[in-house]
């Protein structure tokens, strides 16, 4: 009987996944919509040109995505799919982090060398302050004090003070900084280093860097590890970061800070997202115009899901 009833219960499927995943396709000019139950894209929704960073509203009601060519901040309606308006962003908008209570943006503008910030009710820019050279990662504090911006070529992370709009401190990180993000207590900052080959991370309280993780994905070879998106599961417990080139995500323990796994996917995975129940991981494969879907725990791809062309980021909704 015992046997009959395990059986039983390993034949019970996974309850499937009520979301909706989101994916910035930067030369396809678009944003795929796939149904994370069926794992199927079910719309394909034109934006502007070269949409890169993708966020959605603090009341699920609108995506926002960085059209880097156009020059704006575009905001989509998710129940039409349709563009409702451009917000001014500066010059080529990157990635963007949204504030604590939902009312701004901060949008990394490369050509600017700068954050814009950006009123979303009143549509116009609040403050713009001079950072370093090309930024790009984005990263807001859970307790809304502080934006920051790391700099691809000056490879630093900068700290901007939300209440007076200035930059007020700089982190020396390894070669070309590419993502940032707040641990969910804000004591720590993770910044991926794409040519440097590492993950940092910076006690927020000195604003240095305590100890860095380094990458050996079985098979691959240096030169190919290259980290660029990273994103902690629910609990807190892991953090997932794509690996670029080395075609790889790796999974990081967050207490002792080892690798605990690495899953390998399409080719040059940018940017991820995960499913709110922390079982499941999106990761946009850029050369292979897929989505690998992975299970968490098991730390193995289960599926890929095609995109449009040249994925780049990843909004996963309920």
């Amino acid at each position: 009987m015992r046997s009959l009833i395990l059986a039983a219960l390993i034949a019970v499927p996974a309850p499937a996944l009520a979301e909706t995943i989101y994916v910035s396709n930067e030369r396809g000019n678009s944003i795929t919509v796939i149904d994370a139950a069926t794992m199927k894209p079910v719309a394909t929704w034109p934006v502007g040109a070269r949409p890169r960073g993708l966020t959605m509203s603090r009341d699920g009601k609108y995506l926002y995505v960085c059209a880097s060519n156009d020059h704006a901040v575009q905001v989509i309606d998710r129940a039409t799919g349709k563009v409702l308006y451009d917000l001014p962003s500066g010059e080529d908008p990157e990635q963007f982090a949204l504030s604590v209570d939902g009312r701004t943006l901060f949008a990394a503008n490369e050509r600017d060398a700068a954050v814009t910030a950006i009123d979303i009710p009143g549509r116009r820019v609040a403050f713009q302050v001079d950072v370093g050279i090309e930024p790009e990662g984005m990263a807001t504090s859970p307790d809304g004090k502080w934006v920051i911006a790391t700099s691809e070529t000056d490879n630093k992370a900068h700290w901007i003070d939300i209440a007076t709009g200035k930059m007020v401190a700089e982190t020396e990180v390894d070669q070309r900084p590419r993502h940032a993000e707040f641990t969910a207590d804000g004591r720590e900052l993770w910044v991926t280093a794409e040519i440097g080959g590492t993950l940092q991370i910076v006690d927020t309280a000195t604003r240095k860097v305590v100890h860095s993780i380094a990458f050996k994905p079985p098979g691959v070879t240096s030169d190919k590890v290259l980290p660029v998106g990273v994103h902690f599961t629910p609990d807190g417990r892991k953090a997932l970061v794509a690996l670029g080139r080395a075609n790889t995500v790796a999974i990081v323990d967050t207490a002792t800070r080892a690798v605990t796994g690495y899953v390998p996917v399409g080719q040059r995975v940018w940017h991820l997202g995960i499913s709110r129940d922390g079982t499941r991981a999106y990761a946009a494969n850029g050369l292979s115009d897929t989505l690998s879907v992975i299970d968490v725990a098991a730390a193995r791809e289960i599926a890929q899901i095609p995109t449009g062309d040249a994925p780049w980021g990843v909004v996963v909704a309920p």
